[in-house]
């Protein structure tokens, strides 16, 4: 199917696989590039030597476009950007930041460049930083998200009444039914979180991906909207958090309790006790794990045959 995502990204379905830090390493980046959809590799937990192999191991095993996620808050985000532009990659999604810092700087280097937003405010900054598209995400995304809860089904026909790019739609999209709906919203193309967490390509550790093929509705909660608001899977670390709230704590109470690398530990090294397991709220819905390209294919069969089954209304 041919529209403007598909356009701008040169694939052949308008769907991402989202960035995400910790699950999304060249594995998975090159299978959805290979599978007909635009791979992102999450540079948001990795270091910049780190980031590189990734770029260039992925150049191996796909010849399909591909592109990087980075949270512009990246302490080596200068690095981060000239490892973009040495290893030619030409697609980048910007986050957590200000468009206007890096949009013009890559797109004078030949790269798309694509921002995520919250809400209809962001989403026109974006547009007015000159940037190619926007994923404008809803609250019930995984990891970290809007402070005004503002949901996709909300999010999208707000956005798309004021935006003249492309508009892609994120947060509690994992079917082919959630994709043909947010396009009928407005979306030209969709980005995917959670559903490839639970893949058998993602960088995840095997105990996540377990832990969110059996986690159910309510499961999930944004907290810590002090520091910045996150999406977790209730666990141990989530009720610690919880019963610190009790006590009115300070910013800096939130921050000790956090730490360092609690995302890596629960992601990536499969502490399910003590670590940050960000995932959305549609993990209720996800109930296996699988090859990208068998995800891809359901999400797309789906796709059709609700779109047929809507036609016959």
């Amino acid at each position: 199917m041919a529209n403007r995502i598909t356009e701008l990204f040169k694939i052949q379905y308008p769907i991402i696989q989202a960035g995400m830090i910790w699950n999304s390493g060249w594995r998975l980046a090159s299978a959805a590039s290979n599978s007909g959809i635009l791979g992102l590799i999450g540079a948001g937990s990795m270091y910049p030597d780190v980031l590189r192999e990734h770029i260039q191991k992925c150049k191996k095993a796909t010849n399909k476009p591909f592109g990087v996620n980075v949270p512009m808050l990246y302490p080596n985000i200068k690095e981060i950007m000239d490892i973009i532009i040495e290893e030619e990659v030409k697609i980048v999604f910007t986050s957590a930041g200000n468009p206007k810092t890096w949009t013009s700087w890559l797109q004078e280097r030949g790269v798309t460049v694509v921002h995520v937003v919250s809400s209809v405010k962001f989403a026109l900054k974006a547009q007015e930083a000159g940037v190619d598209a926007v994923v404008a995400e809803g609250f019930e995304a995984g990891g970290h998200n809007g402070r005004d809860e503002t949901t996709t089904l909300t999010l999208i026909p707000m956005v798309k009444e004021q935006l003249e790019i492309p508009l892609i739609a994120a947060g509690g999209i994992a079917t082919g039914q959630a994709m043909l709906a947010a396009m009928v919203l407005g979306a030209d193309g969709v980005q995917v979180g959670s559903r490839f967490v639970a893949s058998e390509e993602s960088s995840a550790h095997q105990a996540f991906k377990e832990t969110v093929v059996n986690a159910k509705e309510g499961d999930t909660q944004l907290t810590l909207k002090e520091l910045a608001p996150v999406r977790l899977i209730k666990n141990k670390f989530f009720n610690e958090v919880q019963e610190l709230y009790k006590n009115a704590p300070t910013v800096e109470q939130l921050k000790e309790l956090l730490g360092r690398a609690r995302a890596k530990k629960g992601m990536f090294e499969g502490n399910l006790d003590d670590g940050e397991l960000e995932i959305g709220q549609i993990s209720g819905l996800i109930h296996d794990i699988k090859p990208v390209s068998v995800i891809v294919d359901d999400m797309m069969k789906e796709f059709e045959l609700a779109k047929n089954s809507v036609a016959n209304f």
